[in-house]
């Protein structure tokens, strides 16, 4: 015990007396010569500062390293600058920054190198949570099918699954917190599991992400990035409560943070509850309704020698299961059926700084308990509990010239256990271990990018049933391996235009429902049999995009081709079984191409005035030329948007008019129905005031204005005609201290 002490005194002493380097300067207006209230941030440090009414910064207990600095105002270009620290040293960056039209640059954290937007190889888009509940989204996943190429697969308003170009459910993954998200994702009525209160942004790589984040990263990956918090030295707090016509719901969230210079802390918490929702002016689908309790809460420490965040989210959803249209009532409580989820998230990230490379070092632990009552409120027909530990070790190592290069470790320990009276997948263990490598060379017109990786996943079931029975399903022990690779540029082609190709593979193991499942899986009236001799779905996808942009306008392209070998699907029989028809898991090969297309003008110096437009479409076919299920039918979306700032008073206004177009969707799989196409309307309005050091916000915003009556080709609610949600007139109000 005294050596033990000892030790910690000689720890502490050695950390107090570490060098302390400190960046400090003035940012001014490169026009005016004037200065300029801008934002200083270290992505890889996640430590920040503003600059003051002169326009001089100082940022404090900077370890050693060579990081990039971030400098953003709104209104101006964002300027990101290589800047190495070392030896007790106060660096001095003195800044003109121009002025812009573009919206302000924002780091892509999904990405491995922290770069801005301009600088990534890789094309992320990137929205923030606030305007996302600007647009008059419900819920998290509500918000985020306004992002061009990504839609929703819906089970109502309470339950939403997240579609990039056309692929879905286990082919895309969500981190949260830094951490892979597990929660039973490969059911249909398995939502995100996460509230939008404490989540940031949300990015979206739109592509195969194997070589960053493994196997279930084959479409693409979710990233939700939390909270930040605090600035040192500052302490914040905040109210903000949503009214929501439709459903007559409330969502209300409180949330406090503080910093010191070296630890921070921050917590969050938020309660919504909705009843059935209405469908134009028809009626209200039964046992719709749904509530949601969560909690956030984080603590950050930072020295020169090393950066540990703690972060821990609770979730309890409680979701009714809508089967027909039955009594009209504005009733919040929930019938049967229903689910109660329960999804807790504890996250533990370190970055250990040496001289001129970083260790990180993340672990999670999720632990996810689903339960679905059917006959009896107090005893659960289904319930799985799915516990999981992953971790993920990333090497930054030491930049040769305008190299950088990481290498790392992932892997994840996962198990899946059945408590209830049935059994939708048995009792399994999986093991996930991954290797990667991948290095960002910079040059003055051209940034390059390339990795490979190798992936190793075990998976062990029991047996489950009687042997005798039809219902059998037999034990499983399989591994399933791959290499993947990906090869990318960025290239400034000329003045005001760059172009982005990639080339990347991916893979998905196939999961314990396609493997293994043998039984009427409820709500979609099919009786479901697993082949556990499927493999490996393997993909390769090349992206181009070309942007333009200059003071005035902005033009993108994107375009797409995702070959998939061995896709798996699931297809109908001629065999019936307790009536209901069945059905098996087959794999062919398939294709998905397609694309995204849009501008978005922005006049100067008319700066306050945007106009908007993009245009998605993606086609998905087997090697037999059968169309894919499940794929987004083409939209075109026009928005019409005035921000106007800058005021003693009103801090920050804004208006937007959006019309979405959906098209027809006659491309559909032989058991799909197709779909007509709609339009729909929506509109807000916001605007921020500062009253001595109170900040309100008040915002109102209306969907579906019209009360277009609609079957969304996505929704699960489909097959039986019911229609999706009506007009919905949407009131919130946010006070910050």
């Amino acid at each position: 015990m005294k050596n033990l002490l000892c030790l910690l005194v000689v720890c502490f002493i050695y950390t107090a007396a570490s060098s302390q380097n400190s960046l400090t300067g003035t940012i001014t207006s490169k026009n005016k010569n004037e200065a300029v209230m801008a934002t200083v941030y270290i992505p890889q440090l996640e430590k920040g500062t503003v600059t003051d009414f002169d326009g001089n910064y100082t940022l404090n207990t900077i370890p050693n390293g060579n990081y990039n600095v971030i400098f953003s105002s709104l209104g101006y270009a964002s300027v990101s600058k290589k800047i190495n620290f070392s030896n007790n040293q106060t660096v001095t960056e003195n800044l003109q920054m121009e002025e812009s039209a573009v919206e302000m640059e924002e780091v892509i954290v999904s990405t491995p190198f922290h770069k801005l937007q301009s600088n990534n190889v890789m094309k992320v888009e990137r929205v923030s949570t606030a305007d996302l509940n600007s647009s008059g989204a419900v819920t998290l996943a509500d918000g985020i099918k306004n992002i061009a190429g990504v839609d929703l697969i819906t089970t109502g308003t309470g339950i939403g699954k997240p579609v990039i170009r056309g692929l879905s459910s286990n082919r895309v993954l969500t981190y949260a917190q830094g951490v892979r998200l597990e929660n039973q994702q490969f059911g249909d009525e398995h939502g995100l599991g996460i509230n939008e209160s404490g989540v940031e942004s949300v990015e979206v790589i739109k592509g195969p992400a194997s070589l960053l984040y493994g196997s279930d990263a084959l479409g693409g990956v979710l990233y939700l990035n939390p909270e930040k918090f605090a600035i040192s030295g500052e302490t914040h707090s905040d109210l903000s409560s949503t009214y929501f016509s439709n459903t007559l719901g409330t969502s209300t969230n409180f949330g406090v943070k503080t910093s010191g210079e070296k630890l921070k802390f921050l917590a969050r918490g938020s309660y919504s509850s909705f009843s059935d929702y209405k469908a134009g002016t028809a009626y209200r689908i039964t046992n719709s309704r749904f509530n949601e309790k969560d909690l956030k809460a984080g603590v950050q420490y930072l020295d020169t020698k090393f950066k540990s965040t703690l972060r821990y989210n609770y979730n309890r959803s409680n979701i009714g299961i809508a089967e027909e249209i039955g009594e009209q009532t504005h009733s919040k409580d929930l019938e049967i059926p229903f689910q109660e989820i329960d999804n807790h998230i504890l996250s533990f990230e370190n970055t250990l700084f040496f001289n001129k490379s970083s260790l990180d070092v993340k672990a999670g632990y999720l632990f996810n308990d689903r339960r679905e009552f059917e006959d009896d409120p107090s005893l659960a027909a289904l319930r799985l509990k799915l516990s999981t530990f992953n971790y993920d070790v990333k090497y930054n190592l030491p930049e040769l010239g305008k190299l950088e290069t990481i290498v790392g470790l992932q892997g994840m320990f996962q198990n899946n256990k059945n408590e209830g009276e049935e059994i939708l997948i048995p009792n399994a263990n999986t093991t996930d271990i991954g290797l990667l490598a991948t290095s960002h060379y910079h040059l003055e017109k051209i940034d390059l990018q390339a990795g490979i990786r190798f992936d190793s996943r075990k998976i062990e079931s029991e047996a489950a049933r009687n042997p005798l029975d039809a219902d059998f399903i037999p034990a499983l022990n399989k591994t399933f391996t791959s290499f993947t690779a990906a090869l990318g540029a960025k290239m400034d082609l000329f003045e005001n235009v760059s172009a982005r190709v990639n080339f990347a593979s991916g893979f998905r193991a196939p999961n314990l429902a396609e493997l293994t499942s043998n039984g009427v899986h409820e709500g979609t009236n099919r009786y479901e049999k697993g082949n556990a001799e499927l493999t490996n779905e393997q993909n390769f996808q090349t992206d181009v995009s070309l942007e333009y942009r200059n003071e005035h306008v902005e033009f993108f392209a994107n375009g797409f081709y995702n070959a998939v070998n061995d896709y798996i699907f699931i297809s109908p029989t001629d065999e019936m079984i307790e009536d209901t028809p069945v059905y098996d898991y087959l794999q062919n090969n398939a294709s998905l191409y397609g694309g995204e297309f849009g501008f978005h003008l922005h006049p100067h110096p008319l700066d306050w005035l945007h106009l908007e437009s993009s245009f998605e479409t993606v086609v998905g076919k087997l090697s037999n030329d059968d169309y894919l299920p499940l794929i987004p039918a083409n939209s075109l979306r026009n928005t019409f948007r005035v921000e106007l700032q800058d005021g003693k008073t009103r801090k920050f206004s804004a208006a937007f008019v959006t019309l979405e177009n959906t098209f027809n969707q006659k491309n559909v799989s032989t058991f799909e129905t197709r779909t007509g196409g709609y339009s729909l309307l929506s509109a807000g309005i916001e605007s921020s005031f500062q009253l001595q050091k109170v900040l309100f916000k008040l915002s109102i915003n209306g969907t579906n204005l019209t009360d277009k009556e609609y079957i969304s080709h996505l929704s699960r609610f489909k097959p039986d005609g019911i229609l999706n949600i009506g007009r919905s007139i949407n009131v919130g109000l946010k006070v910050a201290l």
